[in-house]
């Protein structure tokens, strides 16, 4: 399965809005893979078991707590640009993939471009596409969600 979207972050026709600045969105995606359970609702808990780095690339190794299962993560944040959540198969789970990028198409109008992959076999039935479709009107409200959290954290921050 694969489920893309774009959220528009400053659009001209909405002056009500405060715009956002690139680096508002890259502190609250930051945000977003240290302490998770700021932006997904029913996480209790998030550890960073490992943390590496390298010239391009931050790396979280993650176990986040949902209190009845655990997910391990990996989340590779790339300064400025993307963060890549990978969930490796696990019983009940299939391998995915969250990619989140920050795009600038022209000065001052930024993207959010949310890229979810799933190893799923390509066979469904029609209860499958239901299904399917379901999950990706989740996504795109928790995408909303965390676009809404991140406006915000940029607030919060001017007001100090």
């Amino acid at each position: 399965m694969r489920y893309e979207h774009l959220i528009e972050i400053n659009d001209p026709l909405f002056p009500l809005i405060d715009p956002l600045r690139r680096d508002d969105l890259w502190e609250g995606l930051v945000l977003r893979a240290y302490s998770p359970q700021q932006f997904i609702q029913g996480l209790e808990r998030s550890t960073v078991e490992e943390l590496s780095c390298n010239g391009t690339a931050t790396v979280l190794a993650r176990t986040l707590d949902y209190g009845m299962f655990q997910v391990d993560d990996r989340v590779t944040l790339r300064k400025m640009e993307s963060v890549t959540t990978d969930v490796p198969a696990s019983d009940g789970m299939a391998k995915s993939r969250l990619t989140i990028t920050i795009e600038e198409p022209a000065k001052d109008r930024l993207y959010l471009r949310f890229l979810y992959e799933f190893e799923e076999d390509e066979i469904r039935s029609e209860l499958d596409c239901m299904t399917v479709a379901i999950r990706e009107q989740a996504y795109y409200a928790s995408d909303m969600d965390t676009v809404a959290r991140i406006r915000e954290l940029a607030e919060a921050r001017r007001m100090h």
